[in-house]
Protein backbone atom coordinates (compact mmCIF):
# COMPACT_ATOMS: atom_id res chain seq x y z
CA UNK A 1 0.00 0.00 0.00
CA UNK A 2 1.24 3.50 -0.82
CA UNK A 3 2.09 5.72 2.15
CA UNK A 4 -0.07 8.82 2.57
CA UNK A 5 1.96 12.02 2.68
CA UNK A 6 1.48 15.77 2.91
CA UNK A 7 0.99 17.12 -0.62
CA UNK A 8 3.38 20.03 0.08
CA UNK A 9 6.29 18.67 2.10
CA UNK A 10 5.90 14.88 2.06
CA UNK A 11 5.58 14.52 5.84
CA UNK A 12 3.55 11.66 7.30
CA UNK A 13 3.00 13.47 10.64
CA UNK A 14 -0.27 15.32 11.12
CA UNK A 15 -2.59 16.59 13.84
CA UNK A 16 -6.25 17.35 14.37
CA UNK A 17 -7.84 19.80 16.80
CA UNK A 18 -10.30 18.82 19.49
CA UNK A 19 -13.74 20.10 18.36
CA UNK A 20 -14.58 21.13 21.94
CA UNK A 21 -11.22 22.75 22.74
CA UNK A 22 -9.36 24.34 19.78
CA UNK A 23 -6.15 24.53 21.84
CA UNK A 24 -6.05 20.75 22.36
CA UNK A 25 -4.44 18.82 19.51
CA UNK A 26 -3.94 15.13 18.75
CA UNK A 27 -0.87 14.16 16.75
CA UNK A 28 -0.74 11.11 14.53
CA UNK A 29 1.22 9.51 11.71
CA UNK A 30 -0.21 7.94 8.59
CA UNK A 31 1.47 4.59 8.08
CA UNK A 32 0.23 2.40 5.25
CA UNK A 33 -2.99 4.41 5.21
CA UNK A 34 -3.68 3.82 8.91
CA UNK A 35 -3.84 6.49 11.59
CA UNK A 36 -1.36 5.86 14.42
CA UNK A 37 -1.82 8.35 17.28
CA UNK A 38 1.35 9.58 19.02
CA UNK A 39 -0.19 9.81 22.48
CA UNK A 40 -0.56 6.70 24.55
CA UNK A 41 -3.74 7.88 26.24
CA UNK A 42 -7.02 6.07 26.56
CA UNK A 43 -8.43 5.24 23.12
CA UNK A 44 -11.88 6.42 24.20
CA UNK A 45 -10.45 9.94 24.62
CA UNK A 46 -8.97 10.07 21.12
CA UNK A 47 -11.03 11.82 18.43
CA UNK A 48 -12.56 10.01 15.49
CA UNK A 49 -10.62 11.02 12.38
CA UNK A 50 -12.51 10.48 9.13
CA UNK A 51 -12.35 11.74 5.57
CA UNK A 52 -14.07 15.04 6.34
CA UNK A 53 -11.94 15.80 9.42
CA UNK A 54 -9.86 19.00 9.10
CA UNK A 55 -6.26 17.79 9.26
CA UNK A 56 -3.06 19.81 9.69
CA UNK A 57 0.49 18.90 8.67
CA UNK A 58 2.89 18.79 11.60
CA UNK A 59 5.78 20.07 9.48
CA UNK A 60 4.42 22.80 7.18
CA UNK A 61 1.39 25.07 6.78
CA UNK A 62 -0.76 22.62 4.79
CA UNK A 63 -4.24 21.76 6.06
CA UNK A 64 -7.33 20.33 4.44
CA UNK A 65 -9.72 17.41 4.77
CA UNK A 66 -8.07 14.07 5.52
CA UNK A 67 -9.61 12.55 2.39
CA UNK A 68 -7.35 14.71 0.18
CA UNK A 69 -4.27 12.79 1.32
CA UNK A 70 -5.64 9.29 1.88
Amino acid sequence: MVDSKCPLCGSQSFFVKDPDDPYEIYEFDLEEGKIIFSSEGDESELPTVQGETETYCNRCAWHDKLKTIK
